[in-house]
């Protein structure tokens, strides 16, 4: 048996995720529909400059997230982000998906400038 559509009940605490990183803007460009090329917003690519999250390492294997990159989906023009700052999401939503599960396509309202 296969089941269908069972990636609508996944839940992603994106909340609890972010709680201890810092995200640091380092870029911006327009977010449009794939297929339409409509303008949906703005895309704000960020870096994980700190992450604190205890992943529960039990073999002595240093895991974190440092570093990585990601995008996050603003349904808003924006045009004032400075770069190398950093921001916090506000209102954020997230999917995983992928073949391994090892992605993340967030989407937030906006965001705020916390400092440098």
């Amino acid at each position: 048996m296969s089941l269908k559509k069972l990636s609508l009940f996944q839940y992603f605490d994106i909340d609890t995720w972010l709680a201890k990183k810092k995200l640091m803007s380092v870029g911006i460009q327009v977010w449009r529909d794939f297929e339409t090329q409509r303008v949906l917003g703005t895309k704000i690519d960020v870096v994980i400059v700190s992450d604190e999250t205890d992943y529960g390492n039990s073999d002595g294997n240093v895991v974190n997230n440092l570093y990585e990159k990601l995008s996050v989906k603003i349904p808003a023009k924006l045009n004032n982000v400075p770069m190398n700052t950093v921001i916090r999401l506000v209102n954020p939503e997230a999917v995983v998906y992928g073949e391994y599960r090892n992605a993340l396509s967030i989407t937030a309202e906006n965001i705020e400038i916390v400092g440098k």
